[in-house]
């Protein structure tokens, strides 16, 4: 498809942030832009999974909160658990004293996507694709445009440029940007450094508080980390596709694995199991010691193995004629755990394309508490000394058993969680 010689902002990417940052412009104002990315449709990928508090606010902001409210599972709370009963809970009504959306909405990345560009569409905008950047370059009759190059021959002259081309950015690689994690590369004992998640069914449907939806289920056990999150078969459609169809409940999994326990295998269905089997909560494994009804992997619906670390753009903005600006992942990179990564890419496009239209129209007349939890996540259930017949993680179990009686502690822990306290 041909592209436009002229655009007043480009925006590279239509991942969340690149597909928000267009409705944020077009809500603001300015339409004179082109969304473009390299793939030929929208990766069929759901690794995030959670739409905090302060993003839901943020979508509303521009008009664009209703595709989600009306599809996606809202999400009463994050429970900690082990493998046979509830330790923690941060139940999320408390946050109706700040918010109208008191609530995380449970949906795959793919289904977000989806919303997203179908709002765009309703619009009369569309994703321009496959063109892949493989060069910007100033202008040279005006030093504030910049030519940017794609794969195809083709070339378009912008004043703005927004950077949402994801974690290996092309448009940060040729502006000259470093990006890297402040703390170093030492992960070597951080329990999520390696991530295995997938979509799942059973072969019959499990049973147990856990299996209903409305939660995320974190289960710590024997140093790791396993997460639940019952879909239900609202987003079955989507997540299935590319493969065999379904009408079972999807559950959404994830393990941390160790790098002492090496690279990761391929996610096949008997390795899933094995991990559930290892580390899940009781209500979701084929074993009959700890679960009464036993339940198996029938279909492994979508799976992504990964290492997981954080990384930050030494900058987020620059010239090369046009004012280059990155946002999402391009600028940022998190860790899983307390799912902020998509949330502010989310925030990163709105208030960023706010900020660009408005100079537009002038010109023209991270939690807090993850490291914490992490460590507490790790601890094995190992005698603590010969004088202690008790391990750190009975204690902190029990620690955290007192603490979640407490309605304050619950709040408190939904409010970082929220994103509330950095709009």
């Amino acid at each position: 498809m041909s592209l436009p010689e002229n655009t007043t902002v480009l925006i590279v990417g239509a991942g969340p942030a690149g597909l928000t940052a267009a409705l944020s412009l077009a809500h603001h104002g300015c339409h004179d832009f082109v969304i473009v990315d390299a793939m030929v449709k929208g990766q069929n990928t759901s690794r995030a999974m959670i739409i905090h508090s302060a993003t839901v606010e943020a979508l509303a902001s521009i008009d664009a909160a209703d595709g989600f409210l009306s599809q996606a599972i809202k999400g009463k709370g994050i429970r900690i658990t082990s493998r046979s009963s509830q330790i923690f809970e941060a139940k999320f009504d408390p946050l109706k004293k700040h918010s109208a959306h008191p609530y995380a909405l449970y949906m795959p990345q793919i289904v977000t996507e989806l919303v997203l560009e179908q709002k765009l569409q309703s619009l009369g905008i569309r994703v321009q694709r496959p063109h892949r950047v493989v060069g910007i370059k100033k202008n040279e009759k005006n030093p504030r445009i910049t030519d940017v190059s794609f794969e195809d021959g083709q070339v378009i002259r912008a004043r703005y440029i927004i950077g949402a081309d994801g974690a290996r950015s092309i448009i940060r690689t040729i502006a000259g940007i470093g990006f890297s994690d402040p703390e170093g590369p030492n992960l070597a004992n951080n329990v999520m450094t390696q991530m295995v998640v997938a979509d799942v069914t059973f072969d019959r449907e499990p049973v147990g508080p856990l299996t209903l939806e409305g939660h995320l289920n974190g289960t710590v056990f024997s140093g790791n980390f396993f997460m639940l999150v019952p879909l239900g078969n609202r987003f079955n459609a989507e997540l299935t596709q590319d493969g065999k169809p379904t009408t079972k409940s999807i559950f959404r999994v994830g393990c941390g694995i160790s790098l002492k326990n090496g690279d990761l295998p391929h996610a096949s269905k008997e390795y899933i199991q094995d991990l559930i089997d290892t580390y899940g909560p009781a209500c979701i494994t084929s074993d009959p010691s700890l679960n009464p009804t036993p339940v198996k992997v029938d279909q492994v619906v979508w799976s992504s193995r990964f290492r997981t670390h954080s990384a930050i753009a030494d900058r987020t903005f620059t010239r090369l004629g046009a004012a280059i600006f990155l946002v999402g992942d391009a600028a940022h990179i998190h860790s899983p755990f307390g799912g902020q990564g998509m949330n502010l890419a989310i925030r990163d496009g709105i208030f960023l394309a706010e900020a660009v239209a408005k100079h537009i129209q002038t010109s023209a007349g991270i939690p807090i508490y993850s490291k914490t939890l992490l460590k507490l996540g790790r601890l094995t259930y190992d005698s603590y000394a010969w004088w202690m017949p008790c391990s750190r993680a009975f204690i902190r179990d029990l620690i955290l058993r007192m603490l979640g009686r407490f309605d304050f502690v619950q709040s408190k822990v939904a409010w970082g969680l929220s994103g509330l306290g950095r709009r």
